[in-house]
């Protein structure tokens, strides 16, 4: 570690080496999820015209749940769904697999916005949580379920502090939750940087995120919807009093209604690209650990684990027992840039891989086999938002900023209430009845994510003290706590 009078910082101060890159440089640059022969054969991209009462736009987990949940509420109901390129190609393929209960981004965020509601908000992801697993049981989908919970590591003294205070906040709102000293976090999971745990075991688990999406794929095509792949929607136009109509490159949809789930993607309505940008995380995953690489490790139970940094890693095993690492770099790209090559980057790569074993040093030579990045749809209060355009015909769900594996299936419910015009206790909800601050245009809006990284990674190294922009953008709600 390296040590100054004022702070413990856990990572040390030198550059990555050689051989950290080394262990990387032969890795498949593609998600690890979607490296494999259970992919799906594509579906048809759509020629001609289609009619039907709903169009979904986007293949990933939102835009899946939304098929899945409107021909269950409805199975009568007409339902095609339109993915750019394929299903799961995107931020739900290329997630760490994180199955999480959360609506509001992690209470702390929910707490600081709306505190009067999380009772509500907390219970209300729980139960969301519970239909997930159920779908996945009723339906038989193989997607590696493991209801292992996660644990979030403190690294310096005051994240201790943080820890301790989270625990009767989290069982006041129904969790079931432990505080883990450091001789039993060491016992869970052996790091020579960890100093104590929190392990929540409710509404948390781990998922194969792409077996996931390919799961609720065929339930939705059993149901009865038409899914086009390879298929990107150029707009969406409204004549009036027909229907409304979904231009694609080789043909269109008229439909009276439209359900927006687009990520981090350059959004169809105005009040998404105000709101959205695209941020860039990257991943690493090792190859397979031995017997010997395991035991040295314990972690018998199998957790997720994350720190709880501004600047965070998150980590978790893989069922044939690799670790995935990811995180900690958040990179936006000036003018919402969205790219296949920004998928990759050198600099990232060799940061993780240096921070992976400087947590993990037992694992010394073992090597990488994926390296990918992609775009998390980020927005100013860090959890989803809802909102309808076209005169109530059109809903949108988006903004999940990295949380969305399990929030996904809410959203796309809560979006479907608005269409259908359902008043749920959900609809009533100040977080849901509101919207995040938007943006401000570029080049300003450049300019602010990249000063607040930099005051971010400045507060993680200095023992989480917020400066006066921290503190400013917190009074105005803007996020950028995590």
């Amino acid at each position: 570690m390296a040590r100054t009078a004022n702070r413990t910082w856990p990572w040390s101060d030198e550059p990555p080496k050689p051989w950290h890159r080394a262990a990387y440089a032969d890795a498949e640059p593609r998600p690890f999820w979607l490296d494999t022969g259970a992919r799906p054969d594509p579906e048809p991209a759509l020629e001609g015209e289609e009619r039907a009462a709903l169009a979904v736009v986007g293949g990933g987990l939102s835009g899946l749940w939304a098929a899945v949940l409107a021909k269950e509420r409805e199975p009568e109901r007409d339902v095609v769904l339109l993915e750019a390129t394929r299903i799961a190609e995107a931020a739900s393929g290329r997630n760490g697999g994180f199955l999480s209960s959360s609506l509001t981004h992690g209470i702390s965020n929910g707490m600081s916005r709306f505190p009067e509601e999380m009772p509500a908000l907390e219970r209300l992801g729980l139960e969301s949580f519970a239909q997930i697993v159920e779908t996945v049981e009723r339906h038989g989908i193989d997607c590696g379920l493991e209801l292992v919970g996660d644990i979030t590591v403190a690294l310096e003294p005051h994240e201790v502090e943080w820890l301790a205070e989270e625990v009767d906040v989290m069982r006041g709102l129904g969790h079931d939750v432990e505080l883990l000293d450091r001789e039993r976090m060491q016992a869970e999971v052996a790091s020579p940087l960890y100093r104590a745990g929190l392990w929540l075991r409710s509404g948390s688990g781990l998922v194969d995120p792409a077996r996931l999406c390919w799961g609720l794929a065929r339930v939705a095509k059993e149901a009865g919807v038409r899914v086009y792949e390879g298929t990107p929607v150029e707009a969406v136009e409204d004549g009036g009093e027909g229907p409304l109509e979904l231009r694609t490159p080789r043909g269109r949809v008229r439909a009276d209604r439209a359900l927006l789930a687009t990520s981090a993607f350059r959004g169809l309505v105005p009040a998404i690209r105000r709101r959205i940008v695209p941020v860039y995380d990257y991943v690493l995953v090792t190859e397979p650990l031995s017997e010997e690489q395991r035991a040295s490790l314990r972690w018998e139970r199998r957790q997720g684990v994350s720190d709880c940094a501004n600047q965070f890693h998150y980590y978790r095993l893989t069922a044939d027992d690799r670790v995935l690492w990811g995180g900690y770099d958040a990179i936006y790209h000036f003018g919402n840039r969205v790219a296949p090559e920004l998928e990759q980057r050198e600099e990232t790569f060799a940061l993780l891989s240096k921070h992976f074993f400087e947590t993990f040093p037992q694992l010394e030579g073992v090597r990488f086999t994926h390296r990918w990045g992609g775009a998390i749809d980020t927005c100013s209060r860090f959890f989803a938002f809802t909102g309808t355009a076209h005169r109530g015909r059109l809903a949108y769900v988006v903004g999940h900023t990295g949380l969305g594996v399990g929030a996904s299936r809410f959203g796309a419910g809560l979006a479907l209430d608005l269409l259908d015009g359902r008043d749920t206790e959900a609809t009533r909800l100040r977080a849901f009845r509101s919207r995040p601050l938007p943006f401000p245009p570029e080049p300003l809006r450049w300019a602010v994510i990249e000063f607040t990284r930099n005051r971010l990674a400045a507060a993680d190294r200095r023992g989480g003290r917020r400066g006066l922009w921290l503190r400013t953008l917190d009074r105005l709600g803007l996020g950028f706590d995590s």
